[in-house]
């Protein structure tokens, strides 16, 4: 052991002496040769002497590169933290092992042969002409990916105001790019000249914005609880369109979005929708067990009980529930007009035909209108599909009549007769305020996140007020109809010359409302949905009845419940009293009206008109009509930036 001890000594003086002796050569040893790892150390120790920066990195264990390597012609190029030689002639990238002097060498006097002699500042001007390279690249991928992005928010932007695609070349674009040459400089302009917003490329990308709201808003249904509202249409190019909206539960709160619009082809009957309706559900994997209602308009082809969609679904899941439009009920339930009252709208109507269907007696009627200083110009035109129609045209009519009586008077047309007539002028009073009154319902029963109870309330309570209404003009009051009120004042006319013909016509129409929208046997059936705390759940089962107990005894909950809406609160108890949250969704989902398929046919005519009668129109209008945001970054990320040429 003791021989072993000394003999490994004596090694380690030895090698020690040897390095010694090599050190004290090392200026020697040319540089240009393989480094070993004796002649490595050798070399950091020289540059420690002399101040520079080693070649080899002995922490990282990767070469670096020299400033006095520009003299081969090379420059340096990060990769991945390594440095790599690049030739500042021809861009070649070489290998991070290419880091020495010989290997640079050779490339520049194998490639470059006529440079090899080139003075250092040659070298350095090329490696800056290189660098203004890499800018002006990196500036142009930059401007680029922008450019991608400006063309899909403005893509986006024209879609939701219903715009053709070709504004964005032929308006948008000039317009940015004249306002900021003006305001910025020709600089900005020529980044903007970068945005691609041609025809095709909108197209393309209010395609992808579609795509990517629709993959959203499936992704939201599935594995809930959703209701289906729909209605079929005609547009300009007398294609068939269907056109389906979908309710949901998300984020706490029930949202409403547009699932589809397709074309119908050949037949619209309740055979081809359901199968239209039900292969587009299982394309985008839905379920019809998960669906809880659906509401339509009274059509053959929805409602009816052997060939209607209505009976097709029932097959296929029983369980659903069908709602008739309450629109369209109101709608039909407002038409109820006795004989003398509705020849006072066919008249009417003749007189409103008369002025506005001559362009000549539009023009001089206008005139008159001026210049007696009337509130308006023109009357408005009677259409007996829209819901609104009837009680405008006839406010109008009453509002003008001075005016109309003069112009049929100068036209010595017989229509001025009723004009002069203070009998037909009070029918025409109580006709304007009665629709006007029906309109106002309407109008109250329109708009988005309405369910059926808060509807069905107001149908309820304007029946109650036709009954009371009738009883008043009964005992000799119309103060709930001012014009008339005010005419009969004026004309000192007697209330008992339109009592019975007020009466009839008010309590005909609380006998249509009542028929088409019949009260339920137990009117308190749904209470306790809308007031949990008040209410009694009697005839609510045992499981039930236990849980709203518990709901009603927590005071917590009934603060908060005076400050959200019945949706927001039954899905923010769906964990604590699953069974009672389900029951009241079940009544709450379904849509109460196709509010919401109307609205978008009125989208749908200014979209699709006869400039554009072959456009495809279900992208633009899912991106028109639509709340959920596309998510601009990811559809970027996508595609490859490309600027505009």
């Amino acid at each position: 052991m003791e021989r072993w001890i000394i003999r490994r000594t004596a090694n380690r003086e030895k090698t020690s002496d040897i390095d010694n002796s090599v050190s004290e050569t090392t200026d020697e040893i040319p540089s240009e040769k393989p480094s070993t790892s004796s002649t490595s150390n050798i070399n950091k120790g020289q540059d420690k002497r002399k101040g520079k920066t080693p070649q080899y990195d002995q922490s990282s264990k990767h070469r670096k590169y020299q400033e006095e390597f520009i003299k081969y012609g090379f420059t340096s190029f990060t990769i991945n933290e390594k440095q790599h030689p690049q030739c500042v002639l021809c861009s070649e990238v070489l290998a991070h092992e290419s880091l020495k002097p010989v290997k640079m060498k050779r490339h520049l006097q194998t490639k470059h042969p006529s440079h090899a002699d080139k003075p250092i500042e040659f070298f350095r001007r090329k490696e800056g002409e290189l660098q203004d390279q890499k800018q002006v690249l990196t500036r142009q991928t930059t401007i680029s990916t922008k450019a991608q992005m400006a063309s899909y928010e403005v893509a986006y932007l024209i879609a939701q105001s219903k715009q053709p695609h070709t504004i964005g070349e032929t308006l948008m674009k000039p317009g940015a790019v004249t306002m900021s040459r003006i305001m910025h400089g020709d600089k900005m302009a020529r980044e903007l000249e970068t945005v691609p917003l041609s025809n095709d490329t909108i197209t393309r990308r209010i395609n992808d914005i579609a795509n990517d709201i629709k993959c959203q808003l499936i992704d939201r249904v599935k594995g809930s609880k959703y209701a289906l509202q729909l209605d079929e249409s005609t547009d300009i190019s007398n294609s068939a369109q269907l056109l389906v909206f979908i309710r949901y539960s998300f984020a706490g709160k029930l949202q409403e979005d547009m699932l589809f619009c397709t074309v119908l082809d050949g037949t619209c009957t309740g055979s081809d929708i359901f199968t239209k309706l039900d292969t587009k559900i299982r394309e985008e994997g839905l379920s019809w067990d998960q669906c809880v209602g659906v509401c339509t308009d009274g059509a053959g082809a929805m409602l009816g009980k052997r060939k209607g969609l209505k009976a097709r679904v029932l097959q296929v899941a029983p369980h659903i529930n069908f709602t008739h439009c309450i629109i369209h009920r109101e709608a039909l339930a407002s038409k109820a007009l006795n004989p003398e009252l509705s020849s006072v709208l066919q008249t009417a109507i003749k007189i409103v035909n008369y002025i506005k269907t001559r362009p000549i007696n539009a023009r001089l009627f206008s005139t008159l209108c001026n210049e007696m200083g009337s509130e308006h110009e023109a009357l408005l035109f009677h259409t007996e599909v829209r819901w609104l129609s009837r009680g405008k045209v006839l406010n109008r009519l009453y509002e003008l009549r001075d005016e109309v009586r003069l112009f049929l008077i100068e036209s010595e047309s017989q229509l001025a007769d009723h004009l002069t007539d203070p009998d037909w002028l009070a029918n025409l009073a109580y006709l304007s305020c009665i629709f006007e009154r029906l309109n106002l319902l309407n109008l109250s029963l329109q708009g988005p996140n309405t369910n059926i109870l808060v509807l069905s309330d107001k149908i309820d309570a304007f029946t109650r007020k036709l009954e009371r209404w009738a009883v008043r003009v009964d005992g000799g009051s119309v103060e709930m109809f001012p014009e008339l009120e005010e005419f009969m004042e004026e004309n000192e006319l007697s209330v008992d010359n339109v009592k019975v013909m007020i009466t009839t016509h008010l309590r005909g129409l609380v006998a249509h409302f009542k028929k088409y929208f019949p009260k339920e046997t137990a009117p308190q059936r749904y209470d306790w949905i809308r007031q949990p705390f008040t209410a009694t759940g009697d005839h609510l089962s045992s499981d039930m009845e236990d849980e709203l107990l518990e709901l009603s005894s927590d005071r917590t909950l009934q603060t908060s419940f005076g400050s959200t809406t019945l949706d927001e609160f039954w899905i923010s108890v769906a964990n604590e009293y699953p069974v009672l949250s389900k029951a009241a969704m079940d009544v709450l989902i379904p849509f109460g009206s196709t509010y919401l398929c109307e609205k978008t046919f009125s989208a749908l005519t200014y979209i699709k008109n006869k400039y554009r009668s072959r456009l495809w129109v279900e992208d633009d209008l899912r991106v028109a009509i639509s709340g959920i945001k596309p998510r601009m970054e990811l559809l970027c990320s996508k595609k490859q930036a490309q600027v505009s040429h």
